[in-house]
């Protein structure tokens, strides 16, 4: 795997240690791997801009940090003791501010190959037995219901609709189910397809338990 600087890692340890809400350090060093995997098919992206930003991609996130702006700071500080280049840093910071599907949803950023690569990484994470895990585990941590049959799923939602609460299963079509479609890689969205596949199977077998279908 390649490396990414320990300075980076140590701070985004730090700071994601007690992180209840599925965006933990376990989250992102499997986002780190699945990067790793992706960048073998893609030798001319710059290796330190994707890992560095597959590491602090959730660190201002909105939803988890409460006051942004002292940790931007500590996190710039990381940076350039890492080593990272002036165009790097801005490079990861360009990445981390726009890949978020919340930041998707009113406008479709375009973003540069390293950014692609950790974008479709971050999504692929979201996808599978473990998306399922996180969703119900994200669930949990906001207080939100698994399921209820009398609200419908969003088909439209602004980044504060977003945000709002919403039963765990409705989640699986106003994101997750989505996002095999808005894989920016061919390898990437080859994964997605086959998670989206296992989950779709999993949402179809629990409303059936909901709702006592089977025959005893």
């Amino acid at each position: 795997m390649l490396m990414t600087p320990k300075v980076i890692q140590a701070f985004v340890e730090a700071r994601m240690a007690t992180d209840h809400s599925g965006h933990d350090v376990a989250h992102i060093q499997r986002v780190a791997q699945l990067c790793d995997v992706l960048l073998t098919n893609y030798p001319e992206a710059d290796a330190a801009i994707t890992m560095s930003a597959a590491w602090t991609h959730d660190i201002l996130d909105d939803k988890l940090v409460a006051d942004i702006a002292p940790v931007r700071r500590q996190l710039m500080t990381t940076y350039a003791e890492a080593g990272l280049t002036a165009d790097q840093i801005a490079a990861i910071t360009a990445i981390t501010a726009h890949l978020s599907f919340s930041a998707n949803l009113k406008q479709h950023y375009q973003l540069s190959l390293e950014g692609q690569i950790v974008q479709d990484a971050d999504r692929l994470d979201a996808l599978g037995a473990i998306g399922i895990g996180r969703a119900f585990y994200y669930g949990a941590h906001t207080g939100a219901p698994m399921y209820d049959p009398d609200i419908a799923p969003r088909t439209t939602m602004t980044k504060a609709d977003y945000r709002q609460k919403s039963p765990v299963i409705n989640h699986f079509y106003e994101k997750l189910f989505k996002l095999g479609d808005l894989m920016n890689t061919p390898e990437a969205k080859k994964i997605a397809d086959e998670r989206i596949t296992f989950m779709q199977t999993f949402v179809s077998q629990f409303k059936s338990e909901w709702h006592l279908d089977n025959n005893f």
